[in-house]
């Protein structure tokens, strides 16, 4: 790559997009496409919408928009995504200020962050184009200069939308210096910018003794009222309060409730009128989407004061609450670490997995049905099947707490710890245990927490222990099945002659005896067991396998124990119980000869060549199995 050129091409791109002409150019252009005209809701939307929305299966939504920044708020971004698609028909629910509601690290700022870039992307894009009059500081749409009286002439024979009227500066300049004349006024190509305070704006709460008003709606230029004579001439003012800059954009207003009243009233006109008050104006239009985000206790706080009764009705509340899926938990934890310095440190298999389940079950809720555990509530949110249970039970256990989720482990917490074992000296590679064991640590130090709540999270720690064990048992039983590939090969055989002996009413010949025997019943149900096939459901799976077999066969195609899955689980289950004291011995060996450690490095290597392991955390897996095969 030339940098150079690169940099050529972009002051290129940037020159392309860039378009200045007169009003009546931009006329003729907004005929052509009306959307160049519309209002900051819409255009928000729009960009979402052309990012690609996907109806699933469920019927739920997937919006590409939010794709690689956030995960498992599917009903969150469905409820934000509602408000703009309502908010862009300029339904009355635009008049209103989207509060987003929920725990620390739980995505508030990434969401508004992602609406504000994808803004500054979007308006350099063919279908983002969005214009202004060029010299007004609130960036204003050039339709302001129709007037009031030709207004439904032009939507009647343009089908062109217009709301708001001239900010004070244009409506000066209009009259100064074009004389009425506003098919002469200067339109440009507006591109959105947070640095350089264009469309896009972001207000902070500090001192409420120190900060003042003028931050939002801009204030007085001392050094010019000399010049013009009177404050309330509009050149004397700085139109420059991020109220005023965030016009036709978005306005981020971090945790607006920790702010002062007076910055909140400011808000009741705008959120309600669409109008900005400044001192010695008349009210401001300003077409804007209002932003905030808060927590929970802010929250509470806030509705249960009466005086906010006039704001309160103002908003639209949408919770973003903590993520309740262990696979969107762990594509939180493998974007924060692809992000950083330490992308190559190699983490063994599961880990992520491991803490992702501990945060998870941190946040879940005990819920009231019968034999319910929280582990089986993880797995089921999870879109993992757990005997007993539906779709329906999912569904149901999400409507018995709304709150589910506001609070638990973050994942700033997890992702804390996981930076602290990773960086640690001479650690080339963590395992789930590594994990677990920072995770534990780290509750310890962990300020925030009461001695019963610690408790909690240490036993849930234990739980996240166990499911793992068992995942650590299936990586190696499969990794051994691999290393005895023609057993298995040779035990499905051994079945599949039976069941076709079973189905057909037949008898099968003894490979040692050659006599005529009856199917080994025994041999088949020791397989059919481990997957739950049941000894009314035995002749029903048995058929379909042979149905299987018989289609593949017709095609050219061969059967072999990876054929079907649920067979290929039961296969390997059977040989691996076959062979478990073979793994047992193997692996719990202090000292093994060399039969058994030819045996482990095949394991050990099979583990590494398919299974992402390093040489490292194999040997851990193998020995960390061995100890749980001895107990």
């Amino acid at each position: 790559m030339d940098i150079w050129e690169r940099i050529d091409a972009y002051r290129n791109r940037e020159q392309e997009i860039a378009w200045r002409g007169t009003f009546r150019e931009y006329f003729n252009q907004a005929r052509e496409n009306p959307r160049v005209a519309r209002l900051a809701h819409a255009r928000i939307f729009d960009m979402i919408a052309e990012a690609g929305i996907e109806n699933r299966s469920d019927g739920s939504r997937h919006y590409q928009f939010f794709d690689h920044d956030l995960f498992g708020l599917d009903r969150a971004l469905d409820q934000l995504v509602e408000y703009f698609h309502s908010a862009a028909q300029r339904l009355e629910v635009r008049k209103r200020i989207l509060l987003l509601m929920g725990p620390v690290g739980g995505g508030k700022s990434t969401l508004v962050a992602l609406l504000k870039r994808g803004l500054e992307r979007y308006t350099r894009t063919a279908s983002g184009g969005t214009y202004a009059l060029v010299g007004c500081p609130m960036h204003e749409e050039p339709l302001h200069l129709i007037p009031e009286a030709l207004r439904t002439d032009v939507w009647r024979d343009y089908q062109l939308y217009i709301e708001g009227d001239l900010c004070p500066v244009c409506r000066q300049r209009l009259t100064d210096i074009y004389h009425g004349h506003i098919d002469e006024f200067p339109v440009e190509r507006l591109l959105m910018s947070e640095k350089e305070r264009i469309g896009i704006g972001t207000f902070s709460p500090s001192d409420p003794k120190s900060q003042d008003i003028s931050e939002l709606t801009g204030s007085i230029d001392l050094a010019t009222i000399g010049e013009y004579g009177s404050e309330s001439d509009p050149r004397a003012y700085r139109f420059d309060g991020e109220l005023n800059i965030a016009n036709r954009g978005l306005m981020e207003f971090i945790e607006m409730l920790k702010s002062d009243e007076k910055f909140l009233y400011g808000l009741l006109t705008l959120s309600q009128e669409q109008n900005i008050k400044t001192g010695r104006f008349a009210m401001i239009y300003a077409d804007e989407v209002i932003v905030s985000h808060t927590n929970e206790t802010e929250y509470v706080r806030f509705i249960e004061n009466k005086k906010n009764e006039a704001l309160k009705d103002r908003m639209i509340l949408v919770r973003i609450p903590y993520n309740l899926k262990v696979h969107d938990e762990m594509r939180i934890y493998q974007k924060l670490i692809g992000e950083s310095a330490l992308n190559n440190m190699h983490l063994a298999p599961h880990t992520l997995r491991s803490a992702s389940m501990f945060a998870i079950l941190s946040r879940l809720k005990d819920s009231k049905k019968q034999g319910m555990s929280l582990v089986k509530k993880m797995k089921l949110y999870d879109g993992e099947s757990v005997e007993g249970y539906t779709s329906k039970d999912v569904k149901e256990l999400r409507e018995e707490f709304s709150m589910e989720g506001m609070d638990g482990i973050s994942p700033r917490y997890v992702i804390n710890r996981l930076s602290s074992a990773l960086v640690k000296p001479g650690v080339q590679c963590i395992n789930p245990l590594d994990a677990l064991r920072t995770l534990k640590d780290g509750l310890e130090q962990h300020t925030g927490i009461s001695a019963e709540e610690r408790n909690r999270l240490l036993n849930l720690i234990y739980e996240t222990r166990r499911e793992y064990d068992e995942l650590a048992k299936i990586e190696v039983q499969k990794a051994f099945v691999y290393s005895f590939e023609e057993s298995a090969q040779a035990l499905l055989n051994n079945y599949l002659d039976n069941i076709e002996a079973y189905v057909n009413k037949t008898k099968i010949t003894d490979p040692i005896t050659d006599e005529e025997i009856d199917p080994d019943e025994k041999l088949m149900r020791s397989i059919e067991e481990q997957i739950g096939i049941s000894d009314n459901a035995k002749r029903a799976f048995r058929e379909e396998i042979l149905i299987r077999i018989s289609t593949l066969a017709r095609r050219g195609d061969h059967f072999d124990y990876r054929t079907h899955p649920g067979l290929k689980d039961a296969i390997e289950a059977k040989l691996f119980n076959d062979l478990k004291n073979v793994v047992k011995i193997t692996t719990s060996t202090r000292t093994p000869d060399q039969e058994q450690l030819k045996k482990l490095n095949e394991v050990a290597n099979r583990l590494i060549t398919h299974d992402g392991y390093c040489s490292e955390c194999s040997n851990a897996i193998l020995q960390y199995v061995g100890t749980l095969l001895s107990r």
